[in-house]
């Protein structure tokens, strides 16, 4: 999953990207609203962590212009220092899924944050199955039958985004934008690769679906073995 962590202060914002990167998630991050916006704009996340001090814009102004975005929709908690309870309605009442105060633990940032993911549609789902293949987004565990795959970060990433999209055709411009943050140096090859690792690695746990390739087009997960297609 992909986040957007808008926080204008130097040290927790590295912390916050560090700490959820380890937790398997992509992380963008804004120093302010202005910056914050356009990545809005430009790609599709799951959720946004918002601090509301920032210094060109309101927080709630963000979140009140983030309608007019691609992410319209997009699960928000805000991070702030404000202990007032006129804020915190205030920001509830502007569209944030919750509220949490500095400082704060990670754990309890990090529960909220799975709480705000299951309520978010779709996300509800913890397990997602394709014939004897299942991935449980939670803890990202994933299952062959009853065995478990051992995959890498990035690995679980593109099999999380295959098994939610199956069997539709997922684009490989798509797939960039979910698995790779905005900072990150994305070569030509860069998905061809992740794709044929995570393939073989299906292949030899034994699974029942595989990743089917269409030029041209893009990948997607399919019952039966792995192949390539000409569109």
């Amino acid at each position: 999953m992909k986040l957007l962590v808008v926080e204008d202060h130097p040290s927790l914002r590295a912390l916050l990207t560090k700490h959820l990167q380890r937790g398997g998630f992509v992380v963008d991050v804004a120093e302010h609203g202005q910056q914050a916006l356009a990545m809005l704009r430009l790609c599709r996340y799951d959720a946004m962590l918002l601090d509301l001090g920032l210094p060109d814009m309101d927080g709630l102004s963000l979140l009140a212009a983030r309608s007019a975005t691609r992410n319209s929709d997009l699960p928000c908690i805000i991070l702030t220092a404000y202990d007032s309870l006129e804020r915190r309605i205030a920001g509830l009442d502007a569209g944030a899924d919750d509220y949490l105060l500095k400082p704060f633990a990670m754990p309890e940032l990090e529960a909220r944050l799975r709480a705000v993911l299951r309520r978010s549609g779709p996300r509800s789902e913890n397990c997602l199955q394709l014939g004897n293949l299942s991935f449980y987004q939670e803890s990202r565990g994933v299952l062959v039958g009853k065995r478990p795959m051992l995959l890498s970060k990035r690995e679980l990433a593109l099999l999380e985004e295959l098994l939610r999209n199956a069997p539709r055709v997922v684009v490989k411009d798509h797939l960039e934008d979910r698995l790779y943050s905005l900072s990150e140096a994305v070569t030509p090859n860069a998905i061809e690769a992740l794709v044929s690792r995570l393939r073989r690695k299906l292949a030899a746990a034994g699974a029942d679906s595989g990743i089917e390739t269409l030029r041209g087009l893009g990948y997607r997960l399919a019952p039966g073995p792995s192949h390539t297609l000409r569109s």
